[in-house]
């Protein structure tokens, strides 16, 4: 049945409040207006950012909504004066624009879209509405993207024509793997025979290790408390693993006892204070970089002496591995059709929308790597 230009009524998984359970619910998705594609989502990775907002560590979000914002679809239909997609196409959402026309996007180094929506986040449409509807109650959009649905409505500027035959193991290149791969050879540079260290073994942990490892490194160091993922670690290009419950002494100290004076590179991945500053710890002093990926809270602050700086020592951010995401994203998907590297590590479970808090549950408990919904 032809559903272009019509209402749509799907089942869809909505986040009324924070600490509270996803509820199923039937929602009713409206058809895409101008520059706007509405998508029919074939599966969506459980990612720690959507369990920071419920944990209200992501502060500000607007409820109800529809959270989700790393998945691959089929476009269902377009709306007026879309050209970069058309109904059929498989794509990937992006949570990270590219309007190709704001000063970010005409800088080389930088892909921190100003039409992004995390610092407004309005949770709307560009005309401040919303495409999602609960019997007559407005469900707000969540980082231009929404995937916890079988459809979603995104603007032009978030979606990338991908490879027709991805699998839809594809969906984590959307988010989680971009930005541990991307944190590595995009945002800290690894270079050829240095040593780095990884702080946190999931997902995005070790995609930052597939990065570090692509990248040339010598020594990479992968660090957590879980050990039942080390062997996971090892065999993606760790060469060694630590956890910290093992030493009487602070990890950091460890590192820099095994490294000559500590790691070229870490690279956080958890959304610890603590382990940011960890991190930052375990790095050589005239010239180690320390990337952050984590999440903290709306609270949190990381402080140091500026000392520690002064020698040589950076310390720096990571939006989506510093990919620019329409341009980026479909080679990331046809590097990973070509066998460059792999994403099928990171897939623990496979799971229908109705276990959607099962899978949440089981990435706060440490369990396995990425769950994805499939619907």
């Amino acid at each position: 049945m032809d559903t272009t230009g019509k209402v749509i009524k799907c089942k869809a998984a909505i986040a009324r409040g924070i600490h509270k359970p996803l509820t199923i619910e039937d929602i009713e998705v409206a058809p895409p207006k101008a520059h706007e594609v509405r998508i029919k989502i074939l599966a969506s990775g459980i990612c720690g950012s959507d369990l920071s907002v419920m944990k209200d560590k992501l502060s500000d979000i607007k409820f109800p909504a529809i959270l989700g914002h790393e998945a691959i679809g089929i476009v269902e239909s377009i709306g007026k004066d879309v050209t970069v997609v058309k109904p059929g196409d498989k794509v990937i959402p992006l949570f990270l624009p590219q309007c190709g026309q704001c000063r970010a996007c005409k800088t080389s180094n930088c892909n921190l879209c100003e039409k992004n929506d995390f610092s407004a986040k309005t949770g709307l449409m560009e005309d401040k509405t919303s495409r999602f509807t609960c019997k007559g109650e407005q469900i707000y959009n969540f980082m231009c993207t929404s995937t916890f649905t079988e459809y979603t409505v995104v603007p032009d500027i978030c979606v990338a024509k991908v490879d027709p035959a991805a699998p839809v193991e594809g969906c984590l290149i959307g988010c989680g793997f971009a930005t541990g791969y991307g944190a590595a050879v995009n945002t800290a540079k690894v270079t050829p025979g240095s040593m780095c260290a990884v702080f946190g073994l999931g997902g995005v942990g070790f995609s930052a290790i597939v990065g570090c490892k692509i990248a040339g490194a010598g020594r990479i160091i992968g660090v957590g408390s879980h050990k039942d993922k080390f062997a996971k670690a090892i065999e993606l290009g760790a060469t060694e693993c630590l956890s910290p419950k093992d030493y009487d002494k602070p990890i950091q100290e460890v590192i820099r006892d095994i490294t000559n004076g500590g790691v070229d590179f870490a690279i956080e991945c958890t959304g610890y204070i603590e382990t940011m500053k960890t991190a930052f710890d375990s790095t050589y002093i005239g010239n180690g970089v320390t990337v952050v990926l984590g999440v903290a809270g709306p609270d949190d602050r990381l402080s140091f002496h500026p000392g520690e700086l002064l020698m040589g020592r950076t310390m720096k951010g990571s939006a989506f591995g510093g990919f620019k995401s329409r341009d980026e994203v479909p080679k990331l998907v046809s590097d990973y059709m070509a066998k460059k590297f792999s994403i099928d590590f990171m897939v623990s479970q496979r799971m229908p929308l109705e276990k959607i808090n099962e899978a949440f549950e089981l990435m706060e408990s440490g369990k396995g790597v990425r769950n994805i919904i499939i619907f």
